[in-house]
């Protein structure tokens, strides 16, 4: 697996350099603005390179002392990406729409991914003796409480770490977690006051290939730090070695079978 490289160069090839129009944006955002073109404003690259470097370390060192990361990204263009990055990485994710309270409220949220678990088990004593109408109206309902909590069914406790795309857009989970003295990371463009996370990212957020880059670039040093990435090689070795095991042993009894005859 090739190691994911970040710089202006990668940045510029995904777009990650375009802002919002110049009438569109956030005044203190200025100190990572190189330039207008166009209209538009032109991300400063240097400091965002420096910025993701910066923030993947201190997510890293979380990380690494066993804390969780919720990655929130309920954008159109943010959705699979952060769903898919959260996966990768064994941290949680909320990409449908934050639920008022998810964690200034989390003992109500844990009730709720609790009748979520109890509607998932088929054998619940929920499900026995009732009408064909009640069914399809647990059904609607373990649903629906399956979109809204798939990404932190298994969060058992609060997450040492958020990080968003569009700090504007998702501006209710980060004033949660300001709330919480959660430490808040995100990618954020132009439009946007870059001091709303602790973390800021300046970026295209609004470029799916800008999205991914970065995450892909977050999550795979995660996964080195956390050893995930290394377990996943030695697992590939192991089968490719078992496999070529098998292989030399089918060669040996095939050898031995047209010798005998």
């Amino acid at each position: 697996m090739n190691k994911i490289e970040i710089n202006v160069d990668k940045l510029v090839e995904v777009g990650a350099h375009f802002g919002h129009p110049s009438s569109n944006w956030n005044p203190n955002y200025e100190k990572f603005i190189s330039s207008k073109k166009n209209g538009i404003h032109i991300i400063d690259l240097i400091q965002t390179e420096k910025q993701i470097k910066r923030a993947t370390k201190e997510l890293v060192e979380i990380v690494k002392k066993g804390g969780t990361v919720l990655f929130v990204g309920t954008k159109k263009q943010a959705r699979t990406v952060m769903q898919e990055s959260a996966d990768n990485c064994g941290m949680f994710y909320i990409v449908e729409r934050w639920l008022g309270g998810t964690l200034t409220n989390f003992a109500t949220i844990k009730k709720s991914i609790k009748r979520l678990l109890l509607l998932e088990k088929e054998s619940s004593p929920i499900y026995q003796n009732i009408t064909k109408k009640e069914n399809v109206m647990l059904t609607r309902e373990r649903v629906k409480l399956s979109d809204l909590h798939r990404g932190i069914k298994n969060m058992k406790r609060l997450p040492n770490a958020l990080f968003v795309i569009d700090g504007i857009h998702e501006i209710i989970s980060i004033k949660e977690a300001n709330v919480l003295n959660i430490p808040t990371f995100g990618i954020i463009d132009s439009n946007t006051d870059p001091n709303v996370v602790a973390h800021p990212i300046p970026a295209n957020d609004d470029s799916v290939k800008c999205i991914r880059l970065i995450m892909d670039y977050i999550i795979e040093s995660i996964n080195e730090a956390t050893g995930k990435h290394s377990d996943e090689v030695e697992s590939e070795d192991s089968s490719t070695e078992k496999l070529e095991s098998n292989v030399e042993t089918n060669d040996t009894e095939e050898a031995k079978k047209e010798k005998a005859e």
